[in-house]
């Protein structure tokens, strides 16, 4: 008799389990990866969450870090998604070419900026990515079809952080190959003038416009939300995507722990 693995079925990237999940609403927790290593990225995946967020933006990422961490969850349920630093065609097709399918672009303020994200991850006609025959994402040239199938099964999230961000909220959310609208709390609360207070009533309240906007567009809506009590607020108002935590969050948390048990 056949023993049953105790771990869920992994990621499948191509097609792309992950955007489908996304489009069709479901639920999904994940967690934020920023030590840059592929071992604690690992141990991330072992958990289970439905996706773990690889951060170029704010941890000391490039895609020679990136690789390792992609390696460490080929057996994982955990879909890999990355942040780029910036809105940039040249980062983005390096990263697609070494194995990202999801991506979440930082600082978008329009429908321009969310339309550069989406042309970025896909080839021409649709878009600008660059061509190369052989890379880590088509399996170094083994996979069928793939420059024909790849632009429909790569996501793209789009963060709004800044108050132009909510003024286009309806049409970046609008913007077609945008599959989920993110909200990034502490860059808008910053950009609105309350450095430090996500939940200052001003900023809520653009939160609670940014998920009406993209739910009327009938997007998925997403937020970063490390306090329990703020992802179940947010999940009530609407957000799928939602992660939880983090890496260094968790880490930080459990060696303080562990050390205060301690203490005299």
């Amino acid at each position: 008799m056949t023993p049953t693995s105790p771990y869920p079925t992994p990621y499948q990237a191509f097609p792309n389990s992950f955007k489908k999940s996304l489009l069709e609403g479901q639920r999904l927790i994940g967690c934020w990866a920023s030590l840059s290593n592929a071992i604690t990225t690992e141990i991330l995946g072992v958990a289970g969450f439905d996706w773990i967020l690889l951060d170029g933006e704010h941890a000391p990422n490039d895609v020679a870090t990136f690789v390792p961490q992609l390696m460490a969850l080929k057996d994982s349920c955990s879909a890999p998604v990355v942040r780029p630093a910036s809105n940039n065609e040249v980062e983005i097709k390096r990263l697609l070419d070494a194995g990202f399918y999801n991506f979440l672009i930082p600082m978008v303020h329009n429908a321009a900026d969310a339309a550069r994200a989406v042309a970025a991850t896909r080839y021409p006609p649709e878009g600008v990515r660059g061509v190369s025959i052989s890379q880590r994402s088509n399996r170094y040239g083994t996979v069928p079809n793939y420059f024909q199938e790849i632009n429909r099964h790569t996501s793209v999230s789009v963060q709004i952080e800044s108050p132009q961000g909510v003024a286009a909220a309806a049409e970046i959310a609008s913007t077609p190959g945008v599959d989920c609208v993110f909200v990034g709390p502490s860059d808008l609360a910053a950009t609105m003038g309350h450095l430090g207070n996500a939940a200052h009533p001003e900023v809520q309240a653009a939160i609670a416009h940014i998920f009406e906007e993209t739910k009327r567009a009938g997007k998925a809506c997403g937020i970063l939300a490390p306090v329990e009590a703020d992802a179940r607020r947010y999940m009530a108002m609407g957000a799928t995507l939602v992660a939880v935590g983090s890496d260094l969050g968790a880490f930080r948390g459990a060696t303080q722990a562990l050390k205060d048990r301690y203490n005299a």
